[in-house]
């Protein structure tokens, strides 16, 4: 018995420092944990990110473009000598140049448009981020107060453990002194073990929500996890009445990210109205372009000579003369790499202007969508704002029906009590039947579960009108 009471110590000891140094988690950081981790939020995050890129895109679209290009052309066989721009039939090898580019001058705004249209698309993807971290704190609470619900319906099945023990054991003893039964022991033997049965269930179903909640965190189903356990009557709620739907709506208008995420879209909508109206017009743009080359035959004078030859005589009034041919002839040489590039360099700019005719009608086609998605947007606006007001009103009449039934539920547990008080005083001096006990035992542990379950579903209520409030999250 030693040996079992010590070995029984030291796991106790162990499970408390195990306890002791698993950190407990709290609704907040689990909120902040979740936003960072869940895969849905990184999810909107690379998708607002996206956003951000076109943006930039859009904007270094106002800089001139430009390009480099260069190229080696051996050539063989008839050709054109490019040094002289005539037939040849040497082998040749040249080499080109090119830098060239262009800038808008004018577009009728549709480059300021986009990059607008772009820009509050942008920030509606950022409000969609904000968005889904809320229906990831939502979830969050739900599963976090499962939690706590399921922890203190195992306080409450420990408690009836408890009294059922209690209860057997003081029957034993009247059994043993011959004044009650035997069957009255065997009832209470029954009970407990019932009783230890929903204690397994509450600690199965908590452990569940346990692995639930980590599944929301995107945590590891195998790493230590312990829930910080607050007091449902410790969680400050605000009064009721200062929570009225139509109160807590014009608040919400105005902090819910789904209300602004369509708002910047509706905005954007409205900017690529104006791009691509704009597409439709003739726009003016600059152009420029440098370029060189270069070609391994091509020769330059280093020097000449004269080279005169007698051909013959000619007579002129009787005297002769005599005749001479004078060819010069002329030294050369390959010309310089670098020397080609400076005297071949040449520059030339250009004003390009551009008029839409007929393109399939594509420009024509994408300005009259881009009109529909504006009017789809602001219908969407309609329907999410009557949503959101259709959403406040129900939970405030949940609220409402949850404080009720919170209320009738303290009212019953009170009674319950107060019956199984009595009960068990008249059973303690025998005048009243185990079964009976057995019964009116059992009716305060329902009561004692409804009102554990209303009450935490009447704190829930009333942190999602907060939450629709603007106040966040937090117990």
């Amino acid at each position: 018995m030693k040996k079992i009471f010590c070995a029984f110590a030291l796991v106790s000891i162990a499970a408390t420092l195990t306890a002791q140094q698993t950190e407990k988690w709290t609704l907040r950081k689990c909120v902040d944990y979740a936003v960072q981790n869940n895969i849905s939020v990184k999810q909107a995050d690379v998708q607002a990110r996206i956003a951000a890129l076109q943006v930039k895109q859009a904007k270094l679209y106002q800089l001139p473009n430009a390009s480099f290009s260069t190229g080696i052309y051996p050539q063989f066989g008839r050709t054109i000598d490019r040094t002289t721009n005539s037939f040849s039939n040497t082998s040749i090898v040249t080499q080109n140049y090119s830098v060239q580019g262009s800038i808008d001058i004018f577009n009728f705004g549709k480059l300021k448009n986009n990059i607008a249209a772009n820009t509050f698309n942008a920030q509606a993807a950022l409000a969609d981020v904000e968005k889904t971290a809320n229906d990831v704190a939502l979830s969050v609470a739900t599963y976090y107060l499962q939690v706590i619900a399921s922890y203190q319906q195992i306080n409450i099945t420990k408690v009836q453990i408890a009294q059922t023990q209690y209860n057997l054991d003081f029957t034993k003893k009247k059994v043993i002194a011959g004044s009650l039964p035997e069957l009255n022991a065997l009832q209470f033997e029954s009970q407990l073990a019932s009783d230890s049965s929903n204690f397994v269930t509450a600690q199965t179903s908590y452990n569940q929500s346990i692995l639930a909640l980590k599944g929301v965190l995107n945590i590891d189903a195998s790493v230590a996890f312990e829930v910080d356990i607050p007091e449902a009557d410790k969680i400050p709620l605000e009064n009721l009445t200062d929570l009225q739907p139509e109160t807590v709506y014009s608040l919400a208008i105005n902090n819910q990210p789904t209300i602004k995420a369509n708002h910047f879209r509706i905005k954007g909508a409205e900017k690529s109205i104006l791009a691509n109206k704009a597409a439709m017009y003739p726009s003016l743009t600059g152009s420029y372009q440098l370029s060189s080359n270069y070609a391994n035959k091509a020769q330059e004078v280093t020097g000449y000579s004269i080279n005169n030859q007698l051909v013959g005589f000619a007579n002129v009034a009787g005297s002769n003369y005599d005749v001479y041919i004078y060819s010069p002839e002329y030294t050369t040489k390959n010309t310089n790499y670098f020397k080609q590039l400076g005297n071949n360099f040449g520059q030339s700019i250009g004003i390009n202007l551009s008029i839409p005719i007929f393109n399939n009608g594509t420009y024509r086609i994408n300005y009259e969508q881009s009109k529909l998605n504006l009017q789809n947007a602001k219908i969407t606006e309609q329907q999410i704002e009557q949503k959101l007001k259709l959403d406040i009103y129900t939970a405030y009449s949940n609220a409402v029906n949850a404080l009720q039934k919170f209320n009738a539920s303290k009212k019953q547990v009170d009674l319950t009590k107060k019956t199984y008080d009595f009960a068990n005083k008249r059973f303690e001096v025998g005048l009243l039947s185990s079964f009976d006990l057995l019964t009116s035992q059992s009716n305060l542990v329902r009561a004692k579960t409804q009102l554990l379950s209303d009450e935490y579903d009447y704190v829930f209520k009333m942190k999602l009108l907060e939450f629709y409030k603007g106040q966040g999250l937090k117990l």
